[in-house]
């Protein structure tokens, strides 16, 4: 697969799949670029799908850059500016969906429409908690267990009825393995330090919000202490929001067809 070399320190592994408009996949914390594996056989037919690993996340190289989440965010910018598309739809999903909100607030001249999918924009009491727990495991037992205890957070509980629940969750912990706990940790440490929700009202983009019901993670209200979809939606100007049922955080994963088929409409229209 193709490497892009934004600086000699900065190398993005990266894949292009199907024909259309360019639709460029944020993956989440922790995933790698295979978070969206089961969801981009479902776009490639209608999209040109660029799958990408952040920098510290599977196989791509480097370090990433001061200034935590924007900081991450100007690197991507700088990946989707070297793609040379005169703009492209972005899809970022929880993580990824913050470092997505970023660039549409600081750089929306790149993007045409913005999906955003599971996610806070600042995490409440609750969310700080299930973080601290993953950054021990990270530190005390490695990246399977991460895998493991963000799946029993992050899937709907009828998700473990079927019969590809322990293929799926295999496939997490390989994904995982190629995340290295100081990536994780570091980045988990971003999320929990970021409050993007003054972003929302001066983002003018085209939006369209994803969230799943039974999301523990990032549910579409959080407590008084944190701030989610609910607000963020209300704040911004032009955005749709579809929420998925029998879903929980790992909508790309449970409910890919479900999700793509909104998201095929949305970016139609």
């Amino acid at each position: 697969m193709p490497l892009l070399n934004i600086s000699k320190d900065e190398v993005f592994w990266y894949k292009i799949s199907g024909k259309g408009e360019p639709l460029v996949h944020i993956h989440g914390s922790a995933f790698g670029h295979r978070n969206f594996e089961k969801m981009t056989p479902y776009m490639m037919d209608d999209f040109q799908v660029i799958d990408f690993d952040l920098i510290g996340y599977g196989d791509s190289k480097g370090k990433t850059r001061q200034g935590g989440l924007e900081g991450i965010a100007d690197q991507v910018s700088d990946f989707i500016n070297a793609l040379n598309f005169p703009k492209v739809h972005v899809h970022g999903t929880s993580f990824g969906a913050m470092i997505g909100i970023i660039i549409a607030y600081k750089y929306p001249d790149l993007i045409d429409k913005l999906i955003l999918s599971c996610f806070l924009t600042k995490y409440d009491n609750a969310a700080q908690m299930m973080r601290n727990t993953w950054k021990r495991a990270a530190l005390e037992s490695g990246m399977d267990a991460v895998a493991d205890l963000t799946s029993v957070a992050g899937f709907a509980r009828s998700f473990y009825d079927r019969n590809e629940a322990d293929h799926q969750l295999e496939s997490m912990r390989e994904a995982f393995k190629k995340t290295t706990p100081d990536a994780f940790i570091n980045g988990t440490k971003m999320i929990e330090k970021s409050d993007l929700s003054y972003m929302a009202k001066k983002i003018k983009l085209p939006i369209l919000v994803l969230s799943g019901d039974e999301d523990n993670m990032t549910p579409f209200k959080t407590s008084n202490s944190g701030s989610g979809m609910l607000e963020f939606s209300k704040s911004t100007s032009n955005c749709q929001v579809k929420v998925i049922e029998k879903c929980g955080h790992y909508l790309v994963i449970e409910q890919p067809e479900t999700a793509s088929n909104l998201i095929r409409k949305f970016l139609k229209n």
